[in-house]
């Protein structure tokens, strides 16, 4: 084990990278780490943050050219560490750069990165990210900056996490074979400028389910969550939404999902399940495939901004669901602000959207 911090032998992380081996784990103490970026050489390895989380400070420092921390390859855990303020000449400069092996982030803050999470483009690499929190893209349009971007890996799941305050990038893309997307908060706000939400360019398979993801009324273009835009990449390719609430807080027309099915292989299969839209716009009717249980309400309907995102008991919406036939479609768990999950226990009557419960989010209060 390896302890970094200012009264320890180790005092910066790129020593303690240096120094770790694998099957190490390496402790680092509260603090703020300035320029203190690295590269992990090693195959196994946990890095953890004591305490209050500590915050890796780039100012515009990066390893390799890459980002704060490089993971080459292996298979890595990291835990309670904030990320901030990667540049790089590229204008691509990233709080973890994750090339090959598979990584776990959990319980992490990547904020006023070019890019927040990167990953490279091998196929057995797989990613899972827990419980984190992506925010406040750079403002300038020197490059697309995405809140996390994966390229062509394996496997991505996220879960229980935070995206918002995009600029022009997407605040989530995934070129991954099999993307899982469950019980997360993609809600740009009032002052984010994210182009997509969530997109997925390249098809493969992309299991949507129990998701906020929220539009703002600036947004460079009209669409909420986009798939195989460029054509398939994958020889398997679905796109399975269940349970997500979809809102714009725009005046010009949504497109909550869109799809380029004529860009796809025939037979590409289209499900959407218990969806609930809020906002001028179009959603399934605009989806090719067969859909059930989805509905709408008009704008103001909810607000994310005030946590207002539950039906009401007495809805003329509970019961009025299609129930889903695939396992994988019944959310079991339900988002948890500002970020985490809840189990969810299955209710006497389903609703649609992402909340099951009238208290689930109980309105009232800002957002943080």
């Amino acid at each position: 084990m390896i302890t970094v911090g200012p009264g320890e032998p180790v005092r910066s992380v790129a020593d303690a990278a240096r120094l770790a081996r694998d099957g190490d784990t390496v402790l680092i103490q509260p603090g703020s780490y300035r320029g203190d970026v690295a590269v992990w050489h090693q195959k196994s390895l946990e890095i953890r943050g004591v305490g209050e989380r500590p915050v890796l400070d780039a100012r515009g420092s990066v390893a390799e050219g890459k980002a704060i921390w490089v993971f080459p390859e292996g298979n890595f855990k990291v835990r309670n560490i904030a990320f901030r303020g990667a540049r790089a000449p590229d204008h691509n400069g990233a709080g973890i750069r994750f090339e090959r092996g598979r990584l776990e982030v959990r319980d992490c803050l990547f904020e006023d990165n070019e890019t927040g999470l990167l990953t490279a483009n091998f196929e057995d690499a797989e990613l899972r990210v827990v419980d984190s929190e992506f925010r406040d893209a750079p403002r300038d349009t020197l490059a697309l900056h995405h809140l996390l971007y994966v390229g062509r890996i394996g496997r991505l799941w996220v879960e229980g996490s935070r995206f918002q305050g995009g600029y022009q990038g997407h605040l989530l893309k995934s070129r991954a074979r099999h993307s899982e997307i469950r019980y997360n908060w993609l809600v740009d706000g009032a002052e984010g400028r994210a182009a997509y939400e969530l997109e997925f360019p390249e098809g493969g398979v992309a299991l949507v389910v129990g998701n906020v993801l929220g539009q703002g009324a600036d947004s460079a273009n009209p669409s909420v969550l986009a798939y195989g835009a460029e054509g398939p990449r994958w020889p398997d390719n679905r796109l399975v939404m269940a349970h997500n609430t979809l809102i714009s807080a725009g005046w010009r027309p949504a497109l909550f999902a869109r799809v380029w099915a004529e860009r796809l292989p025939a037979g590409t299969r289209f499900v959407a399940r218990n969806n609930l839209t809020v906002g001028l716009g179009v959603f399934s009717l605009t989806l090719p495939g067969w859909h059930q249980g989805n509905h709408a309400l008009p704008p103001g309907a909810l607000d994310p901004a005030r946590l207002d995102l539950t039906l009401p008991e007495g809805s003329l919406l509970r019961g009025r669901v299609s129930p889903p036939p695939e396992i994988e479609l019944r959310p079991t768990a339900e988002l948890r602000h500002p970020v985490g999950t809840r189990p969810l226990a299955a209710p006497t009557r389903w609703v649609p959207g992402a909340f099951q419960g009238p208290d689930a989010m109980p309105p009232g209060r800002p957002a943080p």
